[in-house]
């Protein structure tokens, strides 16, 4: 598990994003925060990683009645601490940045606030008992989990084989239901409500749980042709499950390395040289920018 550095394109765009500040208390903050250059910034990193994991476990223990009932007086008080150190953060967060409302507003941000906000909205609105389960608001508090994909550097480059891939998953995935839909209802004709597929709808709920091979078996054809269909949704399933992992893992692996995989080469828009990778900005033989991807 790797902690992001500066030299990672994420502190560059995080600056882009939300600012930097010029100099002074917030520029210190800003480099423990959201830099990990120096042993200050490196130890607040790690130290919060640490922080989420062991309050990710304290809420994971909470939620077994019994060792909530023997052990509550000790992880409340622990739960406690976790919210004030993650506030104290997350204001700590905005305070620094040039353009707190960005970063608020941003999916690192929400997280950060959701992961609070239900002890303390607890705390001041007891009225919300009675509208949303205890246990709930104690399960929200998982969120924080999320957190740690801000400073782990493998999960920026999974998330950027999956942008780069989202047009060959979306491709995939409308493959995937036009087949359901069209197999689904071609059993509600062949088998009827009195086998179980009563409307068009929970045939195709069929259709998905057949398709990707759990089959709950509440719902079963009973004739012979409707079971024929059944044996081919199983076989196209199996073989369609790994088309987006292989999708997947090929644009990780060319992001990865810097290599020419799928979707990883480019030309020039000037000289029409290929080969490019996909970290590349510029042409290896005319120099010129080469076309984002």
């Amino acid at each position: 598990m790797k902690v992001t550095a500066p030299s990672i394109p994420g502190a560059a765009a995080d600056a882009a994003r939300y600012g930097r500040p010029s100099g002074g208390w917030r520029l210190r903050l800003y480099k423990i925060i959201f830099e990990s250059d120096t042993r200050a910034g490196r130890s607040f990193d790690l130290a919060l990683i640490w922080l989420i994991l062991t309050s990710v476990a304290v809420v994971m223990i909470d939620s077994f009645e019994s060792l909530h009932d023997r052990w509550g007086a000790v992880l409340e008080p622990l739960e406690w601490a976790f919210t004030v150190v993650f506030t104290v953060e997350y204001i700590a967060r905005l305070a620094c940045l040039p353009r707190p409302l960005r970063y608020a507003r941003s999916p690192l941000g929400i997280i950060d606030l959701v992961a609070v906000l239900p002890m303390w909205a607890a705390l001041f609105f007891p009225g919300l008992h009675a509208f949303i389960n205890v246990r709930l608001l104690r399960m929200l508090r998982l969120f924080r989990i999320l957190k740690l994909a801000e400073y782990v550097e493998e999960y920026a480059a999974l998330g950027r084989a999956l942008m780069a891939s989202r047009r060959k998953i979306l491709v995939f995935l409308s493959f995937v239901l036009l087949v359901v839909v069209v197999l689904g209802t071609v059993m509600y004709v062949v088998e009827g409500p009195e086998h179980g597929f009563t409307n068009v709808p929970v045939s195709v709920y069929w259709a998905i749980s057949t398709m990707t091979t759990v089959g709950f078996g509440d719902i079963t054809p009973k004739t012979g042709l409707g079971r024929f269909i059944a044996s081919v949704m199983m076989l196209i399933g199996w073989g369609t499950l790994a088309v987006p992992t292989g999708i997947v893992s090929a644009e990780f692996t060319a992001l990865r390395f810097g290599g020419t995989g799928p979707g990883g080469e480019r030309a020039c828009a000037s000289c029409g040289t290929h080969g490019h990778g996909p970290r590349a900005h510029f042409c290896q033989d005319c120099g010129a920018p080469l076309p984002t991807r």
